[in-house]
């Protein structure tokens, strides 16, 4: 199963260690990744496999909110399939 991950907020020193870490943590391998700085906003798109995942999906989420929290970002998960019905036309 594999899930987007997207991370909004102020850039600061740290963000993308800080996700990962999360994700290192869960044993969640990131495939592909994105980010980019607007004005002073960082924002970063990851997808991600989660069928090695040493977790349950929302311990996961927590993990990501908590991380966020920490941060000063917003983060959030969707699974492929959702993210996938959301975008069709």
């Amino acid at each position: 199963m594999k899930a987007f991950i997207t991370v909004i907020g102020k850039d600061r020193v740290g963000i993308i260690h800080g996700i990962t870490s999360v994700l290192k943590d869960c044993n969640v391998n990131v495939l592909d990744i994105i980010q980019t700085r607007v004005e002073s906003y960082f924002t970063m798109i990851m997808f991600v496999d989660l069928e090695g995942m040493s977790t349950d999906y929302k311990v996961l989420k927590s993990s990501l909110d908590a991380a966020g929290e920490t941060l000063g970002v917003t983060v959030k998960i969707q699974h492929e399939d959702i993210f996938n019905s959301m975008h069709k036309l």
